[in-house]
């Protein structure tokens, strides 16, 4: 069978296509590091609940009183939603302890592994490793 180049050209367009979603997803150990724990105390500004991921944001104070505004990446909203997530689980306003991992980047980024809330009630965020323990506080390490 000959291959037209309008025919080639089309194959080549699909199987691009096709590939994308598969280069697009990352992995953790990409983008955050398993090695750099962080519990971050603070209040949440913004919650989206779409896909690929949730994100949250949060207004952490550092040591010196300055407030950053931190990002946690949880897991896919459709695997959050069977565990019992809904849009509203986490909202603006609420006060929050997070753990979870930092960017490998050092930036304001975070990998979300569980949320404590004020009365001690602890979901689960998704992505990381299950087991983590010696977190560290999120101080002003880092650039945004």
């Amino acid at each position: 069978m000959r291959l037209t180049p309008s025919v080639a050209f089309r194959l080549t367009l699909i199987l691009l296509c096709a590939s994308a979603p598969i280069r697009a997803h990352h992995g953790f150990v990409v983008e955050f590091d398993d090695k750099k724990p962080v519990t971050l105390a603070g209040v949440v500004t913004k919650m989206e609940f779409m896909n690929p991921h949730i994100y949250f944001y949060l207004d952490v104070k550092n040591k010196d009183g300055k407030v950053v505004n931190w990002a946690l990446e949880g897991g896919p909203p459709n695997v959050l939603y069977r565990q019992g997530w809904r849009k509203d689980t986490v909202k603006p306003g609420d006060q929050v302890t997070v753990k979870g991992f930092r960017a490998r980047d050092g930036s304001y980024l975070a990998s979300c592994s569980s949320i404590t809330f004020p009365d001690g009630r602890e979901i689960s965020a998704g992505p990381g490793p299950v087991s983590q323990s010696g977190y560290s506080t999120g101080s002003d390490k880092g650039k945004k």
